[in-house]
C-alpha cells in the first residue's frame, strides 16, 4: 500500500471510528479490554510497592509482626490481581478471537445492502480482497485498531500509576550534611534529569515507531505473497482439483510459485527480511540501546539519592521499578502512536469500502398487488453499457411483454440476453431509454416492492448448506405443504420421498454428516421449486440448465411450461430447441433485437439469424 501522510489527530479519528464500529458488533469486547488493561497496568506497580515496603522494613527496624503484615498483604493483593488478570486475559482473548468473525458482519451487511452494480464490480471486489489480505498477513485494519485500544489504555494507565509512585523520587531532599550530593536537590538538576527521562523515552519510542512504519510499507509485497500462498498452499487438497493436478502435472507449476514467487515476500531475500536486517533492525537496536542507557541512569540517580540519605535503601526498589516501568510505558505509547499512524491508511481503505454510497434511486410508489397478475412491462428504446466500458451491451431495445404468455429470448453467448434480464429486474438502470411497468417508469416504484414481482432461476444459481425446505422457501420457518408441492411440480417429488427427513433433510455435508449430496439436475429442480414457491407473476429461467444436454434441457423447459400456470414466463437460452413451445421468440444479436416471432415464423426466414442458429444446432436435437 502506498503510504499516505496522516497527522496523529487524523489517525486517532480513524482509530476512534474503528473502535465504535467494532463495539457495535461486539459490545462486550471493549469493557473487558478496559478492565484487562487496568489490571495489567497496575500489577507491576503493586509488586514494586510491596517489595519496597518489605525491603524498607528489612533494612530498618526488622519488626517480625510488620514484615508478616506486609508479606501477607503482598501475597493477598498480588494473588488477587494475578487471578483477576488471568480471568480477564482469558475473557479478552476469547472475545478478541470472536471479534475476527463478528467484524465480518460489517462487510456482510455492506455486501447485502450495496447497489448491485457495485456488488458486480471487479474493482469493489478487489478492494475487499485487499482489505482481507492486509488483515491476514499482519492484522492491519480493524483488528489492529482493537489491539491498539487495549495497548494504548494499558500504557496510559501505566504512566499515571508510575507518576504517582515516582513523584517523591524527585521531591525527597538529600540532607544538607550530605556534601556534594546535595546538588541532587537543585531544581535545575531535577528538571534536566526528568527531561532526559522523558526525551529518551520519546526518542526510543519514535525510533521504534519508525521501524513499525517501514514494516507497514511492506503490505503490497506481503499481501501479494500471502494471496499466492493462500491460493496455491492447499491447492492439491481441494475437492475437484486433485485430478487435474495429477493428470497435467500442475504440481510443477505450483512448485515454481513456492520456490520463486512466495519467497519474494517471506524468504530470507525478501524486502521484509532485508529491512529487518538493515533499517528496521537499526531503529529497533537504537531504541533498545537508549532504553538500556536510560535504565542505567535511573539506577545511578536513585542510588545516589539513597546514599545521600534522601530515602532508605528499601525505596530504591520502588523508585527504580516505577521509573523504569514509567519510561517503558512512555516508550510504548510513542511506539503505539507510530503504529496508529501506520494503520491509518488501512483503516481508510476499509472505510472507503464501508462508505460506498448507494446511488440507485429506490423509488416511492407501491407496486400494485394484483391477484389477476396483470402486469405489463415495456422496454422503450433502452440502451445500456456496463460501468467502466464504452461498449454497449444493449442498444435501442424496444419490446412489450404480453401478459400471461411464454416468451423465449435466444441468441449466441454475449448477445445481451442476461443483460436484458438484469435491466428487467432492475439490478441495473439503463443509461438511455426507460422501462415501464403498467405505463410507469420502474424507477419510480419502491425497489423492494418491484423485485417481488419476479422469480428468477439464474444460470449460476446458489443453494445453501441448509435444509431442503429452507432452500426452497428462503426461510427457516416455511409452509411445508407449499414446499412439497413446489418440489413435486418441479419434478423432484420422487427424490423427496426417498429423503430420510423429508423437507428437513440438510443439503450437502458442510455442517452435518447426515447431509445429502445432490446431483446437478436435482439442484436445478430445487432452484425451480424455489421460484415456484415465491409465486411471483413473472417467472424467468436464465439458462439454469446450460450444463445439461439439449434433450434434458428441453424436457425441463417443457415440464416448467406445464406448471407455470397464468404467470408470464420468460426463457433464456442459446439452444433453440428448448423454446419451440413459446408463444413468441425474441432473437438477440450484438445487444440488439434482430428478430421476433414464433418458431415456425422465424424458421421460415431462411436468411434470418434464428434460421442460421437453428441449422447450426440441428445436429444436437434432430430426431432420427
Amino acid at each position: 500500500m502506498k503510504e499516505t501522510f496522516k497527522t496523529i489527530k487524523e489517525a486517532l479519528q480513524l482509530q476512534n471510528r474503528a473502535a465504535k464500529l467494532l463495539h457495535k458488533v461486539s459490545p462486550n469486547f471493549f469493557p473487558v479490554a478496559t478492565l484487562y488493561a487496568l489490571v495489567s497496568s497496575l500489577i507491576p506497580y503493586v509488586t514494586v510497592y510491596f517489595s519496597a515496603q518489605l525491603l524498607q522494613e528489612l533494612s530498618n527496624n526488622r519488626r517480625p509482626e510488620i514484615l508478616i503484615r506486609w508479606a501477607m498483604a503482598a501475597t493477598l493483593c498480588g494473588g488477587i490481581f494475578l487471578l483477576l488478570r488471568a480471568f480477564l486475559y482469558q475473557r479478552y482473548n476469547t472475545l478478541q478471537d470472536a471479534l475476527y468473525g463478528s467484524k465480518e458482519i460489517l462487510f456482510s451487511h455492506k455486501f447485502f445492502s450495496m447497489d448491485y452494480k457495485d456488488l458486480d464490480s471487479q474493482k469493489i471486489r478487489d478492494l475487499h480482497a485487499q482489505i482481507q489480505q492486509n488483515e491476514n498477513w499482519s492484522s492491519w485494519g480493524l483488528m489492529r485498531a482493537s489491539e491498539n485500544y487495549q495497548i494504548g489504555l494499558c500504557n496510559l494507565l501505566g504512566i499515571l500509576s508510575g507518576i504517582l509512585l515516582t513523584i517523591s523520587l524527585f521531591t525527597a531532599p538529600v540532607p544538607q550534611n550530605s556534601g556534594c550530593l546535595t546538588i541532587l536537590n537543585h531544581p535545575v538538576f531535577v528538571l534536566i534529569l526528568a527531561s532526559c527521562i522523558l526525551m529518551v523515552s520519546l526518542l526510543a519510542g519514535m525510533l521504534s515507531a519508525k521501524a513499525v512504519s517501514i514494516w507497514g510499507q511492506q503490505a503490497e509485497t506481503m499481501t501479494l505473497s500471502n494471496r499466492i500462498f493462500g491460493y496455491f498452499g492447499k491447492f492439491g487438497q481441494r475437492q475437484g482439483k486433485s485430478e487435474d493436478v495429477r493428470l497435467y502435472h500442475q504440481q510443477d507449476l505450483i512448485r515454481h510459485y513456492f520456490q520463486k514467487i512466495i519467497p519474494l515476500g517471506f524468504g530470507p531475500s525478501s524486502s521484509m527480511a532485508i529491512s529487518a536486517r538493515s533499517s528496521v533492525g537499526l531503529y529497533d537496536a537504537f531504541a533498545t540501546g537508549l532504553t538500556a542507557l536510560l535504565t542505567g541512569c535511573i539506577y545511578v540517580f536513585t542510588c545516589l539519592k539513597a546514599w545521600g540519605g534522601a530515602f532508605d535503601v528499601g525505596s530504591i526498589t520502588q523508585y527504580v521499578g516505577a521509573v523504569t516501568a514509567l519510561s517503558s510505558n512512555v516508550f510504548a505509547l510513542v511506539e503505539l502512536a507510530g503504529l496508529v499512524k501506520a494503520n491509518a491508511p488501512y483503516l481508510e481503505q476499509t472505510f472507503t469500502f464501508l462508505d460506498l454510497p448507494n446511488t440507485m434511486y429506490q423509488g416511492s410508489l407501491t407496486t400494485e398487488k394484483r391477484s389477476d397478475r396483470k402486469y405489463e412491462i415495456e422496454f422503450r428504446d433502452v440502451s445500456f453499457r456496463y460501468p467502466g466500458t464504452d461498449n454497449w451491451a444493449l442498444r435501442h431495445v424496444s419490446m412489450k411483454f404480453h401478459i400471461g404468455t411464454r416468451l423465449a429470448i435466444v441468441g449466441e453467448n454475449g448477445s445481451g440476453k442476461t443483460t436484458f434480464i438484469k435491466l428487467l429486474c432492475r439490478l441495473y438502470d439503463p443509461q438511455e431509454g426507460e422501462i415501464l411497468l403498467n405505463g410507469i417508469n420502474i424507477r419510480k416504484y419502491k425497489y423492494k416492492d418491484y423485485m417481488e414481482i419476479f422469480s428468477i432461476v439464474f444460470q449460476d444459481f446458489q443453494l445453501l448448506s441448509q435444509s431442503l425446505g429452507s432452500n426452497v422457501a428462503g426461510s427457516i420457518i416455511y409452509d411445508r405443504k407449499r414446499v412439497e408441492k413446489a418440489l413435486s411440480d418441479a419434478g423432484l417429488g420422487e427424490r423427496l420421498s426417498s429423503m430420510p427427513q423429508g423437507t428437513d433433510t440438510p443439503l450437502y455435508k458442510d455442517f452435518t454428516e447426515d447431509g445429502v449430496e445432490i446431483s446437478g439436475g436435482e439442484a436445478q429442480k430445487i432452484a425451480i421449486a424455489r421460484a415456484l414457491y415465491k409465486d411471483a407473476p413473472f417467472i424467468i429461467l436464465d439458462e439454469p440448465t446450460a450444463a445439461l444436454d439439449p434433450v434434458a434441457e428441453a424436457e425441463i423447459y417443457a415440464k416448467f411450461n406445464e406448471i407455470s400456470g397464468d404467470r408470464t414466463s420468460i426463457y433464456i437460452s442459446h439452444r433453440l430447441s428448448s423454446c419451440k413451445f413459446c408463444d413468441e421468440i425474441v432473437v438477440f444479436h450484438q445487444g440488439q433485437i434482430v428478430e421476433k416471432g414464433t418458431h415456425e415464423e422465424l424458421l421460415a426466414q431462411m436468411n434470418g439469424k434464428y434460421a442460421q442458429l437453428w441449422q447450426a444446432q440441428a445436429q444436437y436435437y434432430t430426431e432420427e
